[in-house]
């Protein structure tokens, strides 16, 4: 697959095709880190934690925080 480097304004841009950007997870208005190593341009995704909120709506809103959570069988030198 190719694409060509156009004028955008005072830069340059480059398109990329939907079925791309799906398949490297990216979505519009995402932040993307750019690298650049001999010769080659590289974009990544920077790690972000999600938000007690984010994680809540993973759940349907709620998270259980209540009560005591079983880490299983001691593995190291814990003390209980």
């Amino acid at each position: 697959m190719q694409t060509q480097v156009k004028a955008w304004g005072n830069s340059q841009g480059i398109r990329l095709p939907k079925e791309v950007l799906q398949e490297a997870s990216f979505s519009l208005d995402d932040y993307l880190d750019i690298k650049v190593s001999e010769g080659m341009i590289t974009l990544v995704k920077p790690f972000r934690h999600q938000t007690l909120e984010e994680r809540a709506a993973m759940y349907g809103g709620e998270l259980s925080l209540d009560g005591e959570f079983d880490w299983g069988k001691p593995v190291g030198r814990e003390i209980w």
